[in-house]
This record gives structure tokens, sequence and C-alpha cells, in this order.
């Protein structure tokens, strides 16, 4: 009887014991998510490895449901980004203009950003960043005789369709860092005006905006007019906004809607900068000074990194 009930006694240890193994086994099982503390972290600067291999870029297909349709966007994977599977990339939105597409801020004659942004890797004024073009154009196309509508308005909700809905798909496809400190949106002309009034309609997404030669007043109204807009974002989203603006001083009416918004975002305490080259509305101007806006980007993310680093 002792031998019975000192085996079944042996029996009960034994299956506490496997409990509490099978408990800390659970407890000690890895997410699949990566950890809290890298969500903040960004990619060190490309070894001579990596930098001695040419940045490329490819032009992405998906379907729209905002849009109702094919979609594209280009898009420039980091260098080093195949390798390094388990490091997340800060993203940059760069528009297009007038009776333009994905295509344009690529091409050697007109944007040359993948010169740029192997310039500013290699110098380290621009952390490894995953550069998408999307397709600004509404339901009407592209054409010279007018230019993209940057809104949610009567040809397709562009705003929406871009500033949301992409964003949403390059976060499932891409490794991206996901706090809106590390996306930035920018673009040229009516591109300029578009990345900042669809930034600030998605302040959830973006907290750094820049503007080459662009226009801050819309003929749509005061909620498509940055200008104006802005006044209605909440004072804590505010804050967290940090805008680059500049324009070549023969662009004369963009020069004058740039220092206007300049006044407003200063009256706000909004973190700004605004800068006069010389030049005008060309490509020559937008390929020369992406470096300039891509700079202060690159800038940002640091400043962002430092401050999250120091919360945690």
């Amino acid at each position: 009887m002792k031998y019975l009930r000192s085996q079944i006694l042996l029996l009960i240890s034994a299956l506490t014991l496997l409990s509490c193994n099978y408990s800390q086994s659970v407890q000690a099982k890895p997410s699949p998510v990566a950890p809290v503390k890298n969500l903040s972290i960004l990619p060190p600067q490309p070894s001579a490895s990596d930098l001695a291999v040419p940045l490329t870029y490819k032009i992405e297909t998906y379907n729209s449901q905002v849009m109702g349709g094919s979609r594209t966007y280009g898009i420039s994977l980091p260098l080093g980004y195949e390798k390094n599977s388990n490091q997340r990339y800060p993203v940059i939105f760069l528009l297009h203009g007038g009776h333009g597409n994905p295509k344009d801020w690529w091409l050697e004659q007109k944007g040359n950003a993948l010169m740029t942004l192997q310039k500013l890797y290699a110098t380290g004024k621009l952390p490894p960043s995953i550069v998408i073009t999307p397709d600004g154009n509404d339901k009407r196309g592209s054409s010279p005789y007018w230019d993209p509508q940057y809104i949610d308005g009567p040809h397709g909700n562009v705003s929406t369709a871009i500033g949301s809905e992409l964003v949403k798909l390059i976060q499932r496809r891409y490794r991206t860092l996901p706090n809106p400190d590390f996306w930035a949106i920018g673009g040229l002309s009516s591109g300029g005006w578009g990345a900042i009034n669809v930034g600030l309609h998605n302040v959830n997404n973006f907290s750094i905006l820049f503007s080459h030669s662009g226009y801050f007043k819309d003929q749509s109204g005061p909620q498509n007019s940055p200008i104006i807009h802005i006044r209605n974002i909440p004072p804590q989203a505010q804050q967290r906004l940090r805008i680059y603006l500049d324009t070549g001083t023969s662009d004369i009416e963009e020069m004058e809607e740039a220092k206007q918004f300049t006044q407003v975002l200063n009256q706000l305490k909004i973190n700004n900068m605004f800068r006069e080259f010389p030049g005008g509305h060309t490509w020559n101007y937008w390929r020369q000074h992406l470096a300039d806006s891509l700079t202060f980007v690159g800038e940002q993310f640091r400043i962002a990194q430092t401050a999250h680093t120091a919360e945690r």
C-alpha cells in the first residue's frame, strides 16, 4: 500500500513539474512581431560592399479599392535590404507634378533620384530608406492640360488612395518602421502642394512633409489649401510636423505663397524650414535640390530616433 501511495505521489509530482514546464515554455515562446525596441532604430550607414551595388527601381501594380481599379507605384529598396532581413526602414513618398507619372523622379533626364539617394546614403546624410513614387493622377489620367488633383474629389479620392490605402499596402509588403515620425512625403510643383495636402489629411501616417516649387492654395477650397487647412489640425499633431519648403527665385507666385505659408507655420510654432535658390520651374531645379529636402528628411529621422530612444 505504501508502495502504491508513493508511486501515486511520484506521478502527481511529475505531472505538476510537466505542467510548470509547459507553462514556462508558452510564456517564453517568441512573438512573430518584431520587438518594440527595434521599431525606432534606423538602419546603419551602408557598408562599402553595399555602396558598390547601384540602386535600382521598379514599377509595381496593385488593385486600389479607393480608386476602383489597377494603380501603380515606383519603388527603390534601400541598400542591403535583402540581406538585412530583421531591419526595418523609414519610408519616403515622392509625388510627381503635372502630366507626370511614377517614373518621373527616377528618370535620369528628370528627377534622377537614384543618383541623389546613392550620394546621400554614402555620406550618411540620409539613412537607407524605402522610397515610393505613387501615381498621383486621378480618374481623368495624365494630361498637359490639367494638374493632378491630390484631393478627395469628383475625379477620385486620390488623397485617401495615397495617404492611407497605399501606406497600408507598403506596410504590408515591406519592412517599414511603423511610427509616422519615420514617414515623409514630398513632391514638386503640384506634387509639392499635393504632398503637403495629403500629409495634412493623414497626420497619423506622416510627420515630415516637403515641397519643391509648390503652392498652398487650391481652387477646390480651404479643405485642400494647406495655408488654411493647417489651422484645423489638432495642436498635438501640429507639433509633430516638420515641414521643408524651397522655391526658385524665378517662380514669383510660388515664392509668394511659400513665404505666406511659412508665416502661418511660424505663427503656429510648427517646425519648418524655407529656402530660396536661384532657378525656376524646371527639372534642372528639382533634380538639383532634391538633395536639400532629403537631407532635411534625414536629419528629422535621426532626431526622431534620438527622441524615441530617450523615451524608453
